[in-house]
């Protein structure tokens, strides 16, 4: 498959993880020879080594401007890595040390071959969707974000039982009394969804899944609706320590009567899909199916 040619690259590496910091000076001189401009380097959150190793620009909470953006760390890097790329249509590879990830789906040693297919045009592209979520107080816009998991809305520890109304272009949908309640994209229903008892959906599917956290009633279960809809959440009591959390890297506290309106962002998550396997090979790995 012949696709766009890369040439500017991006590198986010894991905060305080040393191997990745060797990673990334080897991946600048691997791509100075062969005539790849590299924009930066941004460590996620804070990380950076007390003593650099190579002489590479650091970008600090920042946004890049890149052909391809090179994950080093795990899926939470990489999620945060979702919030860099600003409305730039930039390919993502994701490399893991240690076990595949959800995410982060090549391992060190194919970091290299891999580079040397997609530098040659040779790479398959896995179009994730976005979720765009805006949290409104009456008529004033308090945080705006855009996850690739998930939307939460959630109690702090000692706090009672929560009941927020969602509609669904408008219409009631229900008023869910529980721990609280996850919007999850299809790349996210595999994290938090998942733990709290919703379904796996394909990362392909045009869906997006509610699930209500320990619901007050049994009957309340998870469901399934299009990604093209329109979903508002409004937190119905009054109730202190409820908050809102962006791929549960983002929180914002919320008040009674605050609303939140999520939609499908018009940007997609690209990630470099590797060819020796599917998604199914990762699920089984992370869920030990058949072990």
């Amino acid at each position: 498959m012949n696709n766009r040619q890369i040439k500017t690259v991006g590198i986010v590496v894991k905060p305080n993880h040393a191997e990745a910091w060797q990673t990334a000076c080897e991946l600048s001189e691997w791509l100075e020879k062969r005539g790849v401009t590299l924009v930066g380097k941004l460590f996620a959150e804070v990380g950076k080594p007390d003593k650099a190793l190579c002489d590479i620009e650091v970008v600090e909470n920042d946004k890049f401007d890149a052909d391809l953006i090179i994950v080093l760390g795990g899926d939470g890097t990489m999620i945060s890595t979702s919030r860099l790329i600003g409305d730039c249509e930039v390919l993502v590879l994701g490399i893991n040390y240690g076990s595949l990830g959800y995410l982060t789906e090549f391992r060190i040693e194919e970091l290299f071959p891999a580079l040397e297919a997609i530098l040659g045009g040779e790479y398959e592209i896995d179009r994730r969707v976005m979720l765009q979520a805006d949290h409104w107080r009456g008529e004033e816009l308090l945080a705006s974000g855009r996850v690739l998991n998930d939307v939460v809305i959630n109690k702090a520890a000692l706090a009672r039982i929560i009941e927020i109304d969602v509609n669904l272009n408008g219409l009631f949908v229900n008023s869910f009394r529980a721990d609280g309640l996850i919007v999850s994209s299809p790349t996210g229903s595999t994290a938090y969804n998942l733990s709290a008892g919703g379904p796996i959906i394909y990362p392909s599917m045009n869906a997006v899944v509610l699930t209500p956290i320990c619901p007050f009633t049994l009957t309340n279960r998870p469901i399934v609706v299009p990604d093209t809809a329109e979903i508002e959440l409004k937190l119905i009591n009054e109730n202190e320590g409820v908050v809102l959390t962006l791929d549960g890297q983002i929180g914002y506290p919320m008040s009674v009567n605050d609303r939140v309106l999520i939609r499908k962002s018009e940007m997609t998550f690209n990630l470099v899909r590797p060819p020796n396997r599917n998604y199914f090979d990762v699920l089984r790995n992370k869920l030990k199916w058949g072990r």
